[in-house]
């Protein structure tokens, strides 16, 4: 009887001794746990963010999260703070962390679909229904000619055109959504709605770009790097058969 009561009191004490050393272990290894996770703020992408969003505008769609330092991205940034003045290189979805390399200067941003104006020039944009730019297949960094139609003021019925610039670097071009192909194999759709056509030319040739848009019509070619340069000579209505 005694012994079996010594027994039972040594298994109680030998419980209670286990229970304390597996607490002790299991909160000794939450500890080392979050001492392994060491969690950092950083800034992620709450909402949908457009490229060329502001980081002004930016602090309203983003948020300011604990991660542990193991998931934390290579340039992911913790606050705004530094980052003033700049805007979103590329289109930002929700739940990614905000990268440095994510925000550029203003003047570093280049629109999808343009190219770089050359140092010296200036860009300059018409709006021309899609017959004017060879069928709506002109593109960013393509070579255009560039004409110009005028009426006499003194004739309705007389009219004449002129090259007045080779190769003109088409910077960035914005036309409606191209409908869904229903053509024949071997041909394209037809295209409809007006084009935003982008060039780079000199302050001069600007003011003379936008007089002819303003007094005339202008129509575009394709040109290319070895395309001969083209006499400017003026064709009128009345020479048209000669």
């Amino acid at each position: 009887m005694k012994s079996r009561l010594i027994g039972g009191i040594a298994a109680l004490v030998l419980a209670v001794v286990g229970t304390v050393l597996l607490v002790n272990y299991v909160s000794n290894a939450d500890r080392r746990a979050q001492s392994s996770l060491d969690p950092v703020d950083v800034v992620v992408v709450d909402k949908p963010v457009p490229a060329g969003t502001s980081v002004q505008e930016l602090s309203s769609l983003v948020q300011i999260r604990s991660v542990p330092s193991a998931a934390k991205a290579d340039g992911a940034l913790t606050t705004l703070d530094t980052a003033s003045g700049q805007v979103t290189s590329v289109a930002l979805e929700p739940g990614e962390q905000l990268l440095g390399s994510r925000l550029i200067d203003p003047t570093e941003r280049i629109m999808p679909g343009a190219v770089p104006v050359p140092e010296g020039m200036q860009e300059v944009t018409i709006l021309l229904p899609p017959e004017s730019v060879v069928g709506g297949t002109v593109r960013a960094g393509d070579l255009v000619g560039l004409f110009v139609t005028q009426t006499d003021p003194n004739n309705a019925q007389m009219a004449s055109t002129q090259l007045v610039f080779d190769k003109v670097l088409v910077t960035a071009i914005q036309q409606a959504p191209t409908p869904p192909d229903t053509t024949v194999e071997g041909t394209s759709s037809v295209p409809s709605g007006a084009s935003f056509v982008t060039l780079a030319r000199t302050s001069t040739d600007a003011a003379k770009v936008i007089l002819s848009a303003r007094v005339g019509n202008i129509w575009l070619t394709k040109q290319s790097a070895t395309t001969p340069e083209s006499p400017k000579t003026t064709v009128s209505t009345a020479g048209i058969f000669q």
